[in-house]
C-alpha cells in the first residue's frame, strides 16, 4: 500500500448533517440541510455555519441575524436530504407530507423557529458573516439550547446516544457507530487489585452471578 496526492479536497469527514431553520421578518420559515457546521468555542458558546450565497436561506439569515441548528437522527435522514436539495422559494418546508413532516417548535430566545422531531434545537444569533468564496461562514453564538425530555435519564443526565444520531461522509448518510470511549479515557487510571496504604482497602472486581438453579 501506498500514498496518492489528490489535489485540494473537502474530506475533512465524518461531519454533522444538521437541519437549519430560519424564519424571515414576515415570519415565513425555511429549513436547509448543511454539513460545512462545527463547534468553535466553548466560552462564550459559539458555532459556525458554511452556506452558499445562493441558498434561500442565505438572505434569511443574513437580514434577521438567527438561525437554529437542529441535530439530525435516523428517523430524520429522508426529510434531513428532501430539504437540502429542495428550495424554500418552491415549497413549505413544514407543510411536506407523510414520512417528510417537520413540526415548527417555538424558540424562547429567537424568533426563528426549531424542528420539533429533533433531539436538540440550538438557537443561535449571529455574529459576523465571513465571506470565503463559494461559502459564507456565519459565525453565531448560541443563545439557548433545548433537549427533548424523553432522552433524560432517571437522574436527569442526558443521553444523546439514544436519540441514533447521524453524519455525513463523502455525499452518504450513516448512522453513528458503537462507543469506544469517552474523552480522558487514554489516561485515566486503572483500578488494580492492590492495598491501598492510606485506607487499607482493596480494590476489586464485582463478583460474576451466577444461577444456581441451572442445571
Amino acid at each position: 500500500m501506498a500514498k496518492q496526492f489528490w489535489r485540494p479536497s473537502n474530506m475533512l469527514y465524518p461531519v454533522p448533517a444538521v437541519m437549519i431553520s430560519c424564519a424571515d421578518k414576515n415570519g415565513r420559515a425555511n429549513v436547509m440541510t448543511a454539513a460545512w457546521a462545527g463547534t468553535i468555542c466553548s466560552d462564550p458558546v459559539m458555532l459556525s455555519v458554511s452556506i452558499r450565497k445562493e441558498r434561500f436561506s442565505h438572505h434569511i439569515i443574513k437580514e434577521t441575524g438567527e438561525f437554529v441548528v437542529n441535530l439530525t437522527t435516523e428517523k430524520l435522514v429522508k426529510v434531513t436530504d428532501y430539504v437540502g436539495v429542495k428550495s424554500g422559494k418552491d415549497i413549505d418546508k413544514f407543510d411536506l407530507p407523510g414520512d417528510l413532516k417537520i413540526t415548527k417548535s417555538p424558540s424562547q430566545i429567537i424568533k426563528a423557529p426549531g424542528i420539533a422531531e429533533s433531539p436538540v434545537n440550538l438557537e443561535c444569533k449571529v455574529k459576523d458573516i465571513i465571506e470565503l468564496g463559494s461559502h459564507d461562514m456565519f459565525i453565531a453564538e448560541v443563545v439557548n439550547t433545548v433537549v427533548d425530555d424523553k432522552y433524560l435519564d432517571e437522574k436527569g443526565k442526558f443521553d444523546l446516544s439514544k436519540a441514533g444520531l447521524i453524519t455525513y461522509s463523502h455525499g452518504e448518510y450513516y448512522a453513528l457507530g458503537k462507543y469506544l470511549g469517552k474523552f480522558g479515557y487514554s489516561v485515566k487510571k486503572r483500578n488494580t487489585n492492590t492495598n491501598n496504604s492510606k485506607n487499607n482497602k482493596t480494590v476489586s472486581k464485582k463478583p460474576t452471578k451466577t444461577n444456581k438453579n441451572k442445571k
